[in-house]
C-alpha cells in the first residue's frame, strides 16, 4: 500500500508540483497540503487525471486552531473507486480568508461547504446557496469554533402565552460543568423507596 501511495504522490508532484506545499504518508494514508487559492485546480486534477480519478468527494470538514495566524485547516477527503485509493487534501486559511468553492467540480460539496460555514463560519466564494444547514437561521455563532461557549448564547422554547417559539439568553440555574462526582444520596438520613428490600436481603444473608 505504501509503495502505491508513493507512486501516486510522485505522479501528482510531477504534474502539479507547484501546488503541493507538503505531503505525508502515515498509517497507509496519503495527506497532501496545498494553499487555498490552489484548491480548485488541484481538485480538478485529482478528479480528471487518468492516474488519479478521485471521482468521489467523501467529506469536507475543518479544524480550528484559534491561537494561530492561519486559524482554520480545511480538510477534504476523496475516494477513487477506479484505483481503490483515498487521498486527504489540507489547506490552512486565516479567519478572514474566503475560500474557493468546489461545487462546480463536485456538486456534493454543496452541503459539505454549507456545514463548514455553519459550524466554523468559513466563507466560500462561488457557492450557489451558502446558508446554515444544521442550526437555525437565527442562530448566533458557530458551534465548532473552540471559543464558542459550551452553553451557547441563546436557548429556544415554545411560549404557551405567545403561542410561538421564542429565543432567550441562556440562563443556567447552576454552575455549568462543575461535577464533584459525590453520590446524590450521600449523607441522607432517610430510607428511599425500595431500599428496605435491599437491606432485608443483606440482613438475611448475614443471618440477622
Amino acid at each position: 500500500m505504501r509503495e502505491t501511495l508513493q507512486e501516486l504522490i510522485a505522479h501528482i508532484e510531477t504534474r502539479e508540483g507547484d501546488r503541493i506545499a507538503s505531503h505525508t504518508i502515515e498509517r497507509d494514508e496519503l495527506t497532501v497540503e496545498t494553499t487555498p487559492s490552489d484548491i480548485p485546480v488541484l481538485v480538478e486534477f485529482l478528479k480528471t487525471d487518468e492516474q488519479c480519478r478521485f471521482a468521489s468527494l467523501v467529506d469536507i470538514t475543518a479544524i480550528d486552531y484559534p491561537g494561530d495566524d492561519r486559524r482554520f485547516c480545511l480538510v477534504y477527503h476523496f475516494l477513487s473507486m477506479y484505483r481503490n485509493q483515498r487521498i486527504r487534501l489540507k489547506a490552512y486559511a486565516r479567519e478572514d480568508e474566503i475560500l474557493p468553492s468546489i461545487t462546480g467540480i463536485y456538486p456534493a460539496a454543496n452541503w459539505f461547504e454549507r456545514e463548514v460555514f455553519d459550524m466554523f463560519g468559513i466563507l466560500f466564494s462561488g457557492h450557489p446557496d451558502l446558508r446554515r444547514i444544521l442550526t437555525d437561521y437565527g442562530f448566533r455563532g458557530h458551534p465548532l469554533r473552540k471559543d464558542f461557549p459550551t452553553t451557547g448564547y441563546t436557548e429556544v422554547r415554545y411560549d404557551e402565552v405567545q403561542k410561538r417559539v421564542v429565543y432567550e439568553p441562556v440562563n443556567l440555574t447552576q454552575e455549568y460543568r462543575q461535577f464533584d462526582f459525590a453520590s446524590p444520596w450521600e449523607g441522607a438520613d432517610y430510607v428511599l423507596p425500595g431500599d428496605e428490600k435491599g437491606r432485608a436481603q443483606v440482613d438475611k444473608a448475614r443471618g440477622n
